[in-house]
């Protein structure tokens, strides 16, 4: 490794309307021990001060650009994807232009708030490792004063505050336009051979609930449709559909339900790429049947202990 490249890396978020969190977000990043070569942020056609916030931070910072797009409705599905991927192409294509070499690229969501040695300790992880391909921090609620972490797949890197090894981000596709493109891009990577790994213990809070920008019925609904869309099995579908019953709100079962299976019975299209159908197709329930088994048995543990 070039020791002049070590650690460099770009920086990539959209944003729609984030007034109330790009403040805190930017010092996030401007905080860092480790700062970007470059960050790029996409506003997405805001219609409040996030444009003036942008301006402010392009005038202080030079390694801080913006680009817009025109205002269109809010998408947590394609326009999302679509969204991040207009600014990995502009970023990708700005440092060729202007010879600016980096090792790494990362995206990150502007409601998320990043420890300041975040990307110093995560981009470590990759040096002890040359197989790591993706990697992310926990995400975390700020609950009056106390941290709590959201509970998920273990290992798995979460879609804010995600980092790709530049060669494993080329190595499968870049970034697709695609519903759910973080899932799309760890199967890719698992398939490349490329190790995917969340690394709990990097602290990065969310201001707002995952797939809750819409509130979370809509997001919970749209998840259903996301697993009919890339072709998840009905019988994994069945036991999200129970695990989110568990969790409170319990509504985010029926939304997740609906969202699933009233595709089927419509026979919405799905997503034509033969790879990842395969592997949903094949997908195996040891992990998710784990996740309802240790839903069941803290739910058990805190009505024996009076929580409930």
């Amino acid at each position: 490794m070039d020791p002049e490249l070590k650690g460099k890396y770009l920086l990539i978020t959209p944003a729609k309307n984030e007034e109330q969190n790009l403040p805190e977000v930017s010092k996030s990043v401007i905080r860092q021990k480790l700062k970007p070569e470059l960050w790029i942020i996409v506003d997405d056609g805001s219609t409040d001060r996030t444009p003036y916030l942008l301006e402010d931070l392009r005038a202080s910072y030079s390694w801080i650009h913006s680009i817009r797009l025109p205002p269109r409705p809010r998408d947590i599905t394609f326009h999302y994807s679509y969204v991040c991927k207009q600014g990995f192409d502009h970023a990708l294509e700005y440092c060729r232009e202007n010879n600016i070499e980096f090792e790494y690229i990362c995206l990150l969501d502007a409601d998320t708030i990043l420890e300041d040695n975040y990307f110093r300790k995560l981009l470590a992880e990759f040096e002890k490792d040359n197989s790591i391909g993706i990697v992310s921090g926990g995400i975390y609620y700020d609950n009056g004063g106390k941290l709590s972490l959201e509970v998920t797949t273990k290992n798995l890197p979460r879609g804010t505050g995600r980092i790709w090894k530049k060669e494993c981000f080329l190595d499968t596709g870049g970034y697709q336009v695609e519903p759910s493109p973080d899932s799309i891009s760890n199967i890719k990577a698992f398939l490349r051979g490329w190790k995917v790994m969340q690394y709990a213990d990097v602290v990065q809070i969310q201001k707002r609930k995952t797939s809750a920008a819409n509130g979370l019925w809509s997001g919970y609904l749209k998840n259903g449709w996301m697993a009919y869309y890339l072709g998840k099995n009905p019988f994994i579908a069945l036991l999200n559909v129970l695990y989110f019953s568990v969790k409170s709100p319990y509504y985010i079962g029926i939304a997740y339900c609906w969202g699933y299976f009233g595709s089927a019975i419509k026979r919405e299209k799905k997503i034509q790429d033969p790879e990842i159908r395969a592997y949903y197709r094949n997908q195996g329930l040891i992990t998710l049947l784990s996740r309802i088994s240790g839903t069941f048995t803290r739910n058990s543990r805190d009505v024996c202990e009076g929580k409930q």
